[in-house]
Parts: C-alpha cells; sequence; structure tokens
C-alpha cells in the first residue's frame, strides 16, 4: 500500500482498538494502533500496533495490503 493511502488510512484509527492490518505476505495482526512514525529520517514509515497479549508489532507501510476497522 502507498504510504500516503496507509497514513490516510490509519491517522483516524490511532488509539483505537480492534484494528486489524493485513500484510502482503498474509500475516494479520489485530490491536491497537500505537505509533505512526513517518517523518524520521533514514527509516521507513511504520505503524505499532499493541496485540492483546501486550505484543509490541512494528509494520513498515510498504508491507500494508488491507485495514479493516472491526468496531
Amino acid at each position: 500500500m502507498e504510504v500516503t493511502k496507509a497514513l490516510a488510512a490509519l491517522q483516524p484509527l490511532y488509539g483505537k482498538n480492534n484494528i486489524e492490518i493485513i500484510t502482503i505476505d498474509g500475516n494479520r495482526i489485530r490491536g491497537t494502533v500505537r505509533s505512526l512514525r513517518t517523518t524520521q529520517a533514514l527509516t521507513t514509515p511504520s505503524v505499532k500496533m499493541e496485540c492483546a497479549n501486550g505484543e509490541i508489532v512494528k509494520i513498515p507501510f510498504p508491507s500494508i495490503s488491507e485495514i479493516k476497522d472491526h468496531n
């Protein structure tokens, strides 16, 4: 997914729970959007998700294929 499209889709979901991100390799990560990194130098824009078990998963925007809001 393009960075600007992913950012536009994720910004209204920031801090909400029950969000699912499906990556291009088929992984499904479901949880709460905790951080959107878009402007740091020399890093890939990414989103951090907090899963139900408390684990933090960092997902680069280019690897996102779909975003679902289950609320």
